[in-house]
């Protein structure tokens, strides 16, 4: 089991979007996993743990942390792939092989407890008032969806979950209010797949959204397969549906 608690930072940047940045650590029983936090703009608020894409700790995903801080969430960003030595997939025409690869690389059931560790974490960091929600995209939205199977967080938004499919034996016991995004022009989580998912979740009072003519990584400006319009529609019901579960 995870060893969890608050750890000193370096002294924090603020951003350009007036969200304060923290370089910080998950204490772990073999190490020290690398995190980031958003702090918004009052110094506290309620907490998201924001869960990255195969891609790592990218730009996007710093780019989403800081949107979400700009909300008045406090955001903690784990960097998953410590144990493979990455921080991050630089962007480009290599960067889906390159995050496939390590995808491969990576020990799913030791990442879900250093996930857990680092909600646990952000659960106990002072700046958290109030409740706490799972933010995760594509390898990060099955990755949520599992930690919040056990760790029962406020919220869940899952966008395009890679893992998913071999998730839904884990569907009774998600029973936070949920949100999901789907495209309909996913080749990988395709239209039966999304309908597979759909009918294991929404028993449960999960609420999916499908995103007409959206692939893969809609959400990612910095991927090919993004979707302005799908990213807009999925982010405007995100936030709302945030603002909604944790009274942002």
């Amino acid at each position: 089991m995870a060893e969890v608690g608050p750890r000193a930072a370096p002294p924090a940047v603020r951003s350009d979007t007036h969200a304060v940045t923290e370089t910080v650590t998950v204490p772990l029983r073999d190490g020290e996993m690398p995190a980031h936090l958003w702090l918004p703009e009052a110094g506290r608020g309620p907490g998201m743990l924001l869960v990255q894409e195969i891609f790592g700790v990218s730009p996007y995903i710093r780019r989403r942390a800081a949107d979400l801080a700009a909300l008045g969430y406090v955001v903690l960003v784990p960097e998953l792939f410590w144990r493979l030595g990455v921080a991050a997939v630089p962007n480009g025409p290599d960067m889906l092989d390159e995050g496939l690869a390590l995808s491969q690389r990576f020990d799913w059931p030791t990442g879900v407890a250093d996930t857990i560790a680092a909600q646990r974490v952000l659960r106990e960091r002072p700046e958290v008032s109030g409740p706490s929600a799972l933010v995760g995209f594509c390898f990060g939205g099955g990755m949520a969806f599992e930690v919040a199977a056990t760790e029962s967080p406020d919220a869940l938004v899952a966008y395009y979950g890679s893992a998913l499919p071999r998730l839904m034996d884990l569907a009774a016991r998600v029973t936070c209010p949920t949100l999901m995004h789907f495209g309909t022009a996913d080749a990988y989580l395709d239209p039966p797949t999304v309908a597979r998912i759909t009918a294991a979740v929404e028993p449960q009072g999960a609420r999916v959204e499908l995103h007409e003519g959206a692939g893969h990584a809609f959400d990612n400006s910095d991927f090919v397969a993004y979707h302005a319009d799908a990213s807009a529609a999925a982010w405007a019901q995100t936030t709302a549906f945030l603002a909604e579960q944790l009274g942002s």
